[in-house]
């Protein structure tokens, strides 16, 4: 009997592949610029020529600058966002929040490494934290991503988010914590994903504790 004809791989597949590829380069071509340089020293056309593409490939994958800064973040976010939406619903908000961060962070670390190596995140996050025009970003973007958590967990419980201040308030709490343990790991020298997710727990653990317990020695 004949062997039967190989099936070419369906093109549109091989052009996902090829695309995402190219959107992956620009965002480490664009990253080690802005580490390297500075962002507001770094243009477009730079990034766009270090991945050998045009100006105007560069704004099929990017709006501007901004959009490629963030874009490992906004992976990372939107993965945890997945996993609240997917836990159960009789857990409690904050344990719901805690999970889905932990879980996320089990599996972060190798979609991290599939754009970018988890040092050059490490090296474009301190970039970030100390570039004026990407703080004021980095802090609309948190709240923006806030409001869209606070809304998750307002539709979890049955709540109007706008009636009752609780989950926005479980919320703010949460993601302070995520912030504060954020830049701990940016500022320190391990960075490794298992690094984070070590102090993201620790910091988590300590959200119960430093609300309802008494801090002075006895």
């Amino acid at each position: 009997m004949a062997n039967p004809t190989p099936q070419a791989a369906p093109p549109g597949g091989l052009r996902e592949r090829k695309k995402q590829r190219t959107r992956d380069a620009l965002i480490r071509a664009a990253l080690e610029l802005f580490t390297e340089q500075g962002y507001e020293a770094t243009t477009i056309d730079e990034i766009a020529e270090a991945v050998n593409v045009s100006q105007r490939t560069y704004f099929r994958y990017f709006a501007n600058k901004e959009d490629v800064a963030f874009a490992v973040q906004e992976m990372v976010e939107a993965r945890f966002l997945q996993e609240l939406r997917e836990r159960p619903a009789d857990e409690a908000p904050l344990t719901a929040l805690r999970s889905a961060v932990m879980t996320a962070w089990d599996e972060i670390g190798s979609a991290i490494e599939s754009m970018v190596p988890v040092e050059l995140h490490m090296r474009a996050y301190r970039m970030i934290e100390s570039t004026p025009a990407l703080v004021a970003a980095h802090l609309r973007r948190s709240s923006d991503l806030e409001e869209q958590i606070a809304q998750l967990i307002a539709g979890r419980e049955g709540l109007d988010v706008d009636a009752d201040p609780r989950p926005r308030v479980v919320v703010a709490a949460f993601c302070g914590v995520m912030r504060v343990a954020g830049k701990v790991w940016g500022e320190g020298q391990e960075c490794s994903v298992a690094s984070i997710r070590r102090l993201t727990q620790s910091y988590l653990d300590h959200i119960g504790p430093a609300i309802a317990d008494t801090w002075r020695a006895r």
